[in-house]
This record gives C-alpha cells, sequence and structure tokens, in this order.
C-alpha cells in the first residue's frame, strides 16, 4: 500500500477542552481547520505528522485513538485487504463532506481510516 499521507485521529470527550490543551498548553501550530463553527475539527502539526481532533467517540468513528492514511484508489485498497482477510468495519463509500473513506481494524482492534480525496475536492483544488 503507498500511503501519500497520515495523521492521528483524537475523538475526544471534550473537543473545546482538547483543543485548548494541545493549541494553548502543548503550543502545537494549526496546520487546518474545519467543520461547522459550532464544533470544528483542528489539524495540528506534530512534528513530521499530523494530529487532528475531531467528532465525538460515540459518532460512529469509535473511541480514542485512529490512524488516518489517505491513499490513491480506497476501492483497490479495500478489495486486496478483504482478500488478505483483513477486518473491514464499514466499506468505501464517500462522506458528505467529499472524502472516499474505508474504515478497517488492525490484529487488536485499533480502527484505521484509508481516505482517497477526490481530484475535485478543495484539498485539491489550489484557491488562489
Amino acid at each position: 500500500m503507498e500511503v501519500l499521507s497520515s495523521r492521528v485521529l483524537l475523538r475526544p470527550n471534550d473537543l473545546a477542552s482538547s483543543r485548548r490543551f494541545y493549541a494553548e498548553t502543548l503550543g502545537l501550530a494549526i496546520y487546518r481547520e474545519f467543520g461547522p463553527p459550532e464544533h470544528p475539527g483542528v489539524v495540528f502539526f506534530l512534528g513530521q505528522g499530523f494530529l487532528e481532533l475531531s467528532g465525538h467517540p460515540d459518532d460512529g468513528a469509535g473511541p480514542g485513538v485512529s490512524l488516518w492514511l489517505q491513499v490513491r484508489d480506497v476501492a483497490r485498497e479495500e478489495e486486496h485487504l478483504r482478500k488478505a482477510g483483513v477486518t473491514v468495519l464499514r466499506e468505501a463509500r464517500q462522506e458528505p463532506w467529499g472524502l472516499i473513506e474505508l474504515w478497517i481494524a488492525d490484529p487488536d482492534g485499533h480502527r484505521i481510516v484509508l481516505v482517497q480525496i477526490p481530484g475535485d475536492h478543495p484539498l485539491r483544488r489550489d484557491t488562489r
């Protein structure tokens, strides 16, 4: 599998408190913010990687820590992973925010989301 980008995902119990902790207490710089103003997600620079705070532990994505891996072709990876016997938690589908996501689990049950960014998605377009 060719991984193009990655990040650690945290689904905090209290998003605002966690955001203050990582931004103010630890002093992490913000890479990007997204989502609705009343419940925004945020991605911080984390050395050679990224840390994303978003969602809730009960929003279907599961509690705690997950991995976010960007790949070129989610459908191809899903086929390969199913043949390899990997547990697929949720089949690949396009999300309301435009990304194509597939949720799998590692042997210990840790969630991994494989993400494909379509060519017409704002993350791919130069908005200048």
